[in-house]
């Protein structure tokens, strides 16, 4: 029997650390800017985006992973000797998924799997870990699959943006260009519902979002245990570390992940973005 490789994409954003630990392997997106394609994770990193982003007169824009980059990763994991389970970004948010789907039928259904998951971002880390610990542990591609699958509503994602201009300018979420002729200082409170950005609600300032934030994970943690939190932002560093410190005050995780918003997912977003994901159960 096959020993099972996750394969996702940059989009998630694990830390590297992690990646080494596991049976991982990430497929980058691409940024499309100023006349340049620019592997997510490989051609330009977090800090050097998100500077050049804030002073930048023009929005980036992305490509999915394509079918024959799918095609050769998939290749190259099987001739290693494994199986592949496919977690990228969710069909509601980027091609990706399609891609993977039209790239597995040229693979046997026994050696290679996809997944939609919904998820993106270290939402889709937290899936991503627990299934590759999993097979790290001697899980079947089938049993992987069937996790992926249950981790799902244990999983939650919420953040805001500093500024509206990236996801109306993307067209990730109609919200945004509804929002655009409000106050400037409002704030959306945002997550990833179903697979799609969608607003919770709007407030009137950075602190009162992130306040926002934390009282929605904690209503979705609830009482089950136990508690993964990861915070992720967009070249906002301090804003970062000053909440993962009130996540673990709060739901003394066992898992607490400070990471960046990815920069694919950045592009949509914009510079200041802070978020959360957890994982509860």
């Amino acid at each position: 029997m096959a020993k099972v490789k996750i394969l996702t994409d940059s989009s998630a954003y694990i830390p590297p650390d992690l990646i080494r630990q596991y049976p991982i392997e990430v497929v980058p997106l691409t940024l499309i800017w100023e006349g340049q394609n620019l592997r997510d994770g490989v051609d330009i990193l977090p800090d050097e985006f998100y500077r050049r982003l804030a002073n930048s007169d023009s929005v980036p824009s992305t490509s999915q992973v394509t079918v024959h980059e799918y095609e050769e990763a998939f290749t190259r994991i099987i001739n290693d000797g494994y199986d592949v389970l496919n977690l990228g970004i969710s069909s509601g948010i980027s091609s990706s998924y399609f891609s993977a789907e039209q790239a597995q039928k040229s693979f046997d259904s026994t050696r290679v799997q996809i997944l939609d998951t919904g998820l993106v971002s270290m939402a889709l880390a937290f899936q991503v870990l627990t299934v590759a610990r999993a097979a790290q542990s001697g899980a079947t591609l089938d049993e992987c699959k069937l996790l992926a699958q249950e981790t799902y509503g244990k999983i939650g994602v919420y953040f805001t943006v500093d500024t509206l201009k990236y996801l109306a300018a993307g067209g990730r979420i109609n919200s945004a260009k509804r929002l655009m002729g409000t106050a400037l200082n409002i704030k959306p409170v945002l997550e990833i519902r179903e697979g799609k950005i969608e607003l919770v609600e709007s407030v009137i300032s950075r602190k009162k979002a992130i306040n926002r934030m934390v009282s929605l994970v904690e209503k979705g943690i609830g009482e089950r245990t136990p508690v993964r939190v990861s915070v992720f932002h967009a070249g906002a560093h301090a804003a970062a570390v000053e909440l993962q410190k009130e996540l673990e005050d709060r739901f003394h995780p066992v898992e607490n992940i400070l990471s960046f918003v990815s920069p694919v997912v950045g592009a949509h977003t914009g510079p200041g973005t802070i978020s959360i994901a957890y994982m509860a159960g």
